[in-house]
């Protein structure tokens, strides 16, 4: 394991608290406030920043966080519940609880918000969601190292790491997920953030249908430290670099497996 050592306590602090189910429970800047409101929190259960259990926060309180009625955030739970998604406890301990089991297998969202288990993609499509993927995440990943980080923040990221690194099979690409997530907070800029957890709901379904080789689990792992270390000693060009390269070797098993 390679060690660092964090030079000072300041900078300044992300847009949400690290490793939080807040992380894309965001202001939602659209139309469209049923079917974005099911996305948001169906992202936030799918890509692993809550589990089952956690309790989502009170509805008045999902309201202000998304900038949408608390009919509209009773409409979307209800619906996420009657999917399978969520739990929905009356009563003195009540709430709204991730369910204790999550539906298997990748999911889309159509404009009325149903879910729907989405088309087999074609090679153009494929090709798309890769390219923007590589995109956006070699951006994010420069301007992570850019930012000033707080300590919090810095060792929200380590942890992250050594939490993907030291996953069993089972949890690997959830956590390989919230990894990317957090670079992408490390920004500041919550529309970025968006944006890799709908990249990253892609990738994931085209990854559900590619075996998970541990050869490529021990590269990643090492390409993780390496993206990890450039951002937590400000090194722009060299976590961008790396985080291409990192992406670049995904998407070859990709259209290995796939194409």
């Amino acid at each position: 394991m390679q060690e660092f050592e964090i030079l000072d306590d300041g900078g300044a602090e992300p847009s949400t608290v690290l490793g939080r189910g807040s992380l894309l429970l965001t202001k939602i800047g659209g139309g469209n406030a049923y079917e974005e409101t099911v996305e948001r929190i169906l992202q936030t259960i799918r890509l692993g920043l809550m589990h089952s259990g956690d309790q989502l926060p009170p509805e008045r309180e999902l309201a202000l966080m998304l900038n949408v009625s608390r009919d509209t955030v009773r409409d979307a739970t209800s619906s996420l519940a009657d999917a399978g998604y969520l739990s929905i406890r009356r009563g003195r301990y009540g709430g709204t609880f991730i369910a204790d089991e999550i539906p298997a297998g990748p999911v889309t969202i159509v404009r009325d918000g149903e879910l729907v288990k989405p088309e087999q993609l074609s090679r153009e499509e494929i090709a798309d969601v890769l390219t923007f993927r590589v995109v956006i995440e070699s951006g994010a990943a420069y301007e992570a190292a850019a930012a000033e980080l707080s300590r919090e923040a810095r060792d929200s990221l380590w942890q992250a790491h050594l939490d993907t690194k030291n996953a069993n099979a089972e949890d690997y690409r959830r956590l390989d997920s919230r990894l990317h997530l957090l670079i992408g907070e490390l920004t500041g800029s919550s529309s970025l953030v968006n944006q890799v957890a709908q990249s990253r709901m892609k990738i994931n379904a085209l990854l559900d249908g590619i075996p998970l080789l541990q050869p490529n689990i021990i590269h990643s792992n090492q390409q993780h430290e390496e993206i990890v270390m450039a951002i937590l000693t400000g090194q722009a060009e060299k976590a961008s670099v790396a985080m291409r390269a990192h992406l670049e070797g995904s998407a070859s098993l990709l259209r290995g497996f796939l194409a």
